[in-house]
């Protein structure tokens, strides 16, 4: 029986990680970065990725990296997500990472590569939308648009029509977009004109990419269940603090049921996320379906978690200098990413042999 209980070093790895964006990363913080254009907070990825060292939980440790597992690196993403920290984790250290773990390591660009970025001394980003989920084509084109995190990257994962590049990103043209959430950055690519190294043939590459994203589709889970987790305790504590005729908010009985029905979407979104973590990590023959069936219900709890935290802050809920509108752009954003719930729903039922009626 798959076991979903955290594990006393994940909560450490909560303890260490929740204590860093709590110090560097505080709401105060965050808005201030968003209002510069530029969210990445200086010196935040140092500490996560190389002194920490969650950069490398999902990178062996003959290859420089902790040698844990995708269970980890969920634990680091729930806490990003409740903090809806701008840093390039979901995108460097899973989604790329797990694609060049896909390559022949034993490869001296790929391994020196790996080992980069598992130290936190290099953020590599895979050049495809970032919409783009587990079973889509990746481009083959050296112009890609919505491309999340690329302003942050080091090194450009570029697909081509005879293989997977590694690009520096000094060679590439990055131009910023402005995205719904401001807090994961997008940019358009072009990568013509920048010979890079060639790291995979077409097929490796395909493979390899479909890895990555499936890696990436099944963690985006646990950051959603994070964002959840959050709007739901803010949402009670300010109804708890809250007083409307002569009463806590909180205990008008409308309220307590939606914040009741939040608490057990929560609660399963939480099953389904760390049921993909665990089946990515053992690598379960049922990982492409259960990363599906986290996707399909998570994307939709975290909207709805910071929908209700939105309202039921009631006229500060709207204001720009509380935090609710970061995750509600967040969780909407992340409703798209690595593929829409539709996408993840068509799977599981190409997945389970029930196709859709004609």
């Amino acid at each position: 029986m798959t076991d979903l209980l955290y594990s006393e070093t994940e909560d450490d790895l909560r303890s260490a990680v929740r204590s860093l964006l709590a110090d560097r990363a505080g709401t105060q913080v965050l808005l201030g970065r968003i209002e510069t254009g530029d969210p990445y907070v200086p010196g935040l990825w140092k500490s996560l990725a190389g002194e920490i060292g969650a950069a490398g939980l999902l990178v062996p440790e003959k290859l420089g990296g902790q040698g844990a597992s995708h269970r980890e690196a969920a634990v680091v993403l729930e806490e990003l997500g409740r903090a809806v920290t701008p840093v390039p984790y979901l995108t460097g250290a899973v989604v790329a990472a797990e694609t060049l773990l896909a390559l022949d390591t034993d490869s001296a660009p790929v391994a020196e590569l790996l080992a980069a970025l598992a130290g936190g001394r290099t953020v590599a980003v895979l050049a495809v939308p970032l919409s783009a989920g587990p079973g889509t084509e990746p481009p083959t084109t050296d112009t890609v648009t919505g491309v999340a995190d690329a302003a942050a990257a080091d090194v450009l994962l570029v697909p081509r029509a005879d293989g997977l590049y590694a690009v520096p990103a000094a060679e590439v043209r990055i131009e910023p977009l402005t995205p719904l959430d401001l807090t994961r950055p997008l940019s358009a690519v072009d990568a013509s004109g920048a010979a890079g190294t060639r790291i995979a043939d077409a097929a490796t590459a395909r493979a390899a990419i479909g890895r990555g994203l499936l890696a990436g589709a099944g963690l985006l889970a646990s950051e959603q269940l994070g964002l959840a987790e959050w709007c739901l305790e803010e949402t009670v504590r300010h109804t708890r603090d809250r007083y409307q005729f002569n009463r806590p908010v909180g205990s008008f009985q409308a309220l307590k049921h939606r914040m009741a029905q939040l608490w057990l979407e929560v609660v399963n979104a939480r099953a389904v996320a760390r049921a993909a973590a665990d089946a990515l990590a053992v690598g379960s023959p049922d990982a492409a379906l259960t990363v599906a069936v986290a996707q399909a219900y998570c994307s939709k709890v975290a909207v709805h978690a910071a929908e209700e935290c939105v309202q039921l802050h009631g006229g500060i809920g709207m204001t720009w200098e509380h935090p609710a509108h970061l995750a509600l752009k967040r969780a909407k954003s992340d409703q798209i990413a690595l593929g829409s719930a539709g996408a993840h729903q068509d799977a599981i039922a190409a997945l389970v042999g029930l196709p859709a009626p004609a």
